[in-house]
């Protein structure tokens, strides 16, 4: 305790700077957390947490009885791994190509430009996808015009993990890619230039230098996704997907769920309890896939 108090008094000033981080994430992070109780209790917000009647794990009998969370968190997981490995794979592609570009102005407006619908909110997406993908939106009416029938695209579930992952793709790769952007220009030259003195091929330079040299980024960013791949982008799947229940098989995620049973029942105990499985499975798979990293390299893992 001593030397914990020495550590603290030498590094004051140090301590200082990462007080109002530290303070942020206990008001926002930490204390929150006691919010799970309401998974055990029969929540009345009349009563309060203190004062509502617990019930134990009726809750997680509830949401584990029926086939529901199954499906959801299939749904979750399988959605999560489409946007993390097509998202990724596109902006490594996208950082390689930008970063081959010689000219400095069309390298920047390159990034700009697939930089920008990072910043476009969903519910703007939604509408775009509704005037594209509707009966009579652009989309069916190109398809009509060389041939082909109209899609009644709001009623086929099937299709939309991939509609999914296309917007996914389309509205984030650029965002990641600026991040191996910059991953990429902290590379030696020297690499390179022995690289070319040996003959290699400017495709061999990018398969045998650039990737391996980016490969703890590209670690880290997966890292990140695993531990949310039991969160489901809410934003997005309710922005664009909405009440369509034609489209829950393959659209309804945890998130979702666990709304529309607060929404609608109004059971704020068993939205809490779906909420705290979701942090749990969110937790072991970081903690498994960070646990492999470490195997495969140790300074690509977390901790």
């Amino acid at each position: 305790m001593t030397g914990f108090i020495e550590e603290i008094v030498k590094k004051r000033q140090l301590y200082l700077l990462a007080l109002p981080g530290i303070i942020f994430l206990a008001i926002f992070s930490y204390i929150p957390m006691f919010g799970h109780l309401i998974a055990f209790e029969r929540f009345q917000p009349v009563k309060g947490i203190w004062g509502s009647p617990w019930v134990g794990l009726d809750n997680f009998k509830f949401f584990f009885g029926g086939s529901d969370w199954l499906r959801v968190t299939f749904n979750t997981v399988y959605l999560n791994l489409l946007f993390l490995l097509f998202g990724i794979g596109f902006a490594i592609v996208l950082a390689i190509l930008i970063n081959e570009i010689r000219s400095v102005i069309v390298k920047k407006l390159s990034q700009s430009l697939i930089f920008l619908p990072y910043f476009i909110s969903w519910l703007v997406v939604s509408l775009m996808m509704l005037a594209f993908m509707s009966t009579d939106g652009i989309l069916n009416n190109g398809l009509k015009q060389i041939g082909i029938g109209g899609i009644n695209w709001y009623q086929n579930a099937q299709l939309w993990p991939f509609i999914l992952t296309l917007v996914y793709v389309w509205k984030f790769a650029g965002y990641y890619s600026i991040i191996f952007l910059a991953a990429i220009v902290g590379i030696s030259s020297e690499y390179y230039e022995s690289a070319r003195i040996d003959g290699a091929t400017r495709f061999q330079q990018i398969v045998f230098i650039t990737i391996p040299s980016i490969r703890s980024v590209i670690v880290v960013l997966l890292l990140l996704g695993v531990g949310r791949i039991f969160f489901g982008d809410f934003g997005m799947i309710y922005g664009i997907v909405g009440d369509n229940s034609i489209l829950y098989p393959t659209t309804d995620v945890i998130d979702t769920y666990s709304f529309r049973a607060l929404r609608q029942l109004g059971n704020f105990g068993m939205s809490s309890a779906v909420v705290l499985y979701q942090s749990v499975m969110g937790l072991a798979a970081i903690l498994i896939f960070n646990k492999i990293a470490k195997k495969i390299d140790r300074e690509s893992s977390l901790f």
